[in-house]
């Protein structure tokens, strides 16, 4: 794989998502969001996404969909690659913020952040992937999880290099920093 062919300069658009209800969500942290940063190319697999996720530290990787119903993981952050097609997903709860995420783009989903797919294209395919690998938990925002979540979500540790541009990425900017261009 040519890493220069693949990535490209992407747009970065950036939400802080705050508490809503039964999800935590995360007010350290904001959401980030790639638009464009990946140059999928028609005979590439997915394995392409994987391999640069992997490059910059995130692996335990999978490939689908995303979930249909709002959920979190409080005990680590989440990077989503777009490979194939289209999806409108909501961040943040049932009152979040809904963005449509396209082929080639890239979330960085924050600890404690609850998303949930609201329509998706038939051909969408999406690559997960953990900073170092986490075995990521299954949080559906229920009452009876929210004080645990939160304890969770404090002790997550930041991740050493930004999901797509490793070591010169917007994360430094935009977590590390709290100096995002677009919140």
């Amino acid at each position: 794989m040519d890493k220069e062919k693949l990535i490209q300069e992407a747009y970065l658009v950036s939400h802080k998502i705050e508490p809503n209800g039964n999800f935590p969500n995360n007010s350290k942290y904001p959401l980030m969001i790639y638009k464009g940063a990946l140059l999928i190319h028609p005979d590439d697999t997915e394995e392409v996404i994987k391999t640069v996720f992997a490059q910059n530290g995130y692996s335990n990787a999978w490939v689908n969909g995303i979930f249909d119903y709002h959920h979190y993981h409080s005990n680590t952050h989440e990077v989503l690659g777009v490979f194939s097609g289209k999806a409108n997903v909501q961040f943040g709860g049932p009152h979040g913020v809904v963005i449509e995420l396209d082929k080639g783009d890239v979330v960085l989903i924050p600890a404690g952040v609850a998303h949930k797919s609201l329509s998706v294209s038939a051909d969408l395919k999406v690559v997960g992937a953990y900073p170092k690998g986490a075995e990521y938990n299954l949080r559906r925002g229920s009452q009876e999880e929210i004080e645990e979540a939160k304890r969770e979500i404090e002790n997550v540790p930041e991740p050493e290099s930004d999901p797509v541009y490793g070591s010169k990425g917007q994360l430094f900017e935009c977590w590390y920093k709290q100096n995002c261009k677009n919140v």
